[in-house]
């Protein structure tokens, strides 16, 4: 028997065994009006309601539905509303300027697109056929009760969400994800982090980060509690731990850092002690912070690795048996790598050292653009722009990037997009764009200019430059002029050599 995986398969699930059970705790803080605890039954006649809403709009099946807000209820709910019942949910950074945002929403064909009211002016000028501003005032028109939604005949190989991730071009390219791959990353998911129905989720992690990286489908699927987090704070996350008994998040370094310092002041026992897991990704920690993870907060390190363009989960590294006698700098050396690979998911490297993977969590192609689709996906593996080894035990670790893409605080930033904003400055005349070491957010961007003749632009210029085309963690935080920048003997910037002074005495190109 075949029966095709479909992204609402979790929240039917949930409704069905833990209806009664509050299954979204909606962020407080918020200028829309938070929607109260919502039990699994309840965020199923919403999600159901949303897509009878959109019905009546005239918004067709396989359409794109755009999402541009924080951690919220109604942002969860859309993964089932929208992706659930047959079309494309778009969820985009809310940190874009107004500029990003209407290049997404053009870009994926959007025929809705709803804005976080916080967002409203800043993206006024963002125009979509039908365009809400996220609260009550919407939801009147948005949720139909009492309808029967449109039916969809779910297939697995079907586009469920574009997500717009930054890379080796100046423009975001669209990365879909398909119901299949939705479906496999969240088991694999859920297996790997030991997911139960006795666990509480805080969403620390943007939802529009490869959706959460499948975690409001995870956990739906054991009738998890999710508790929404709009805004990352240290001390914030400490109060919600211990508030709602959280025991498993996932987070960039930077929100392990915030974390960590706001144990310093934390009044009492720290919450979550020998309860609470931290999955991290984006880049791994220095070694001492995830000692610090275990010795000051008393929680579990779990680290992972993938891409936007995986679901995102290649690789698990958690703690195993075999490391139990070790102290807690031991273990961490251990833990810093990116991890073993997940269960369906085969890594190689090839002749130059980029890692490539097979999986079923594996992008359908890029939206729109099938030259990009061809080269990432060619010979039949995804090749993942970074550099790295796999050992004899079949762990990966991750040595630099080949591709163009530095991550900062946990965002992928394409440095080729920073550049071209930086050439737009007339006082420009070389430029190169790269990642150094950052103790706080892993990396941070660096841009390396040599003047055009007799100008005069100075770093606080270039960086407010920058800061008024692109979103404000795309700008360098620092800017050093040369008189020259090195390149190959036809011209070619060599980017490795550019950064290597910066990286000097470190075991790998990333942190």
């Amino acid at each position: 028997m075949y029966v095709p995986f479909g992204a609402l398969d979790f929240l039917e699930r949930a409704a069905t065994v833990y209806g009664d059970r509050v299954g979204v705790v909606d962020e407080p803080d918020q200028p829309a009006e938070p929607w109260k605890d919502l039990t699994y039954r309840r965020v199923a006649e919403l999600a159901r309601a949303q897509a009878a809403g959109l019905d009546a709009l005239g918004v067709p099946l396989g359409a794109r539905v755009a999402v541009v807000s924080p951690n919220s209820a109604r942002l969860l709910t859309s993964f089932f509303g929208v992706s659930g019942y047959g079309r494309v949910l778009v969820p985009v950074n809310f940190r874009l300027t107004a500029e990003e945002v209407s290049y997404v929403v053009s870009h994926s064909g959007a025929d809705v697109l709803l804005v976080d009211p916080e967002l409203t002016d800043r993206l006024a000028d963002v125009p979509a056929k039908h365009r809400f501003t996220i609260g009550a005032a919407a939801d009147s028109e948005l949720y139909r009760f009492g309808t029967d939604p449109v039916p969809w005949t779910p297939d697995e190989n079907a586009t469920a969400t574009i997500n717009y991730t930054s890379g080796t071009t100046a423009r975001p390219k669209g990365v879909q994800i398909t119901h299949r791959n939705i479906w496999v990353n969240a088991v694999t998911f859920a297996l790997h982090a030991g997911v139960t129905d006795r666990d509480v989720y805080l969403h620390t992690l943007p939802m529009f980060h490869a959706n959460g990286w499948g975690m409001p489908f995870a956990m739906a699927s054991l009738g998890v509690p999710q508790v929404a987090l709009r805004k990352v704070d240290g001390t914030e996350i400490l109060r919600r731990v211990a508030e709602h008994g959280v025991t498993v998040m996932c987070a960039a370094p930077a929100v392990v850092n915030a974390v960590l310092d706001a144990a310093r002041s934390w009044k009492g026992e720290i919450p979550g002690r020998d309860r609470v897991r931290i999955i991290v990704a984006g880049a791994p920690p220095p070694t001492r912070t995830v000692a610090r993870v275990e010795s000051e907060l008393g929680w579990e390190f779990i680290q992972i690795y993938g891409l936007t363009e995986t679901s995102p989960l290649l690789t698990v590294n958690r703690s195993r048996a075999e490391w139990d006698g070790l102290d807690a700098s031991e273990r961490a050396e251990k833990l810093v790598r990116a991890g073993a690979p997940a269960l369906g998911v085969t890594l190689r490297t090839d002749e130059e050292g980029e890692v490539l993977a097979r999986s079923n969590v594996i992008l359908e192609g890029y939206w729109q653009q099938p030259e990009e689709s061809a080269k990432a996906l060619a010979g039949g593996w995804f090749h993942t722009g970074d550099g790295g080894t796999v050992g004899e035990d079949g762990y990966l670790t991750i040595s630099d990037r080949k591709k163009d893409v530095i991550i900062t605080g946990g965002e992928n930033v394409s440095s080729i997009e920073v550049e071209d904003a930086l050439f737009s400055h007339p006082g420009v005349a070389e430029v190169a764009v790269i990642g150094v070491p950052h103790e706080k957010w892993g990396e941070t961007i660096k841009a390396l200019v040599v003047r055009a003749p007799d100008a005069t632009v100075t770093e606080a210029e270039l960086i407010r430059h920058c800061k008024e085309r692109l979103a404000g963690y795309k700008a360098p935080t620092s800017v050093e002029f040369r008189d020259e920048l090195a390149r190959t003997a036809t011209g070619k910037l060599q980017k490795y050599k550019l950064r290597k002074p910066y990286w000097e005495g470190r075991g790998r190109e990333v942190n």
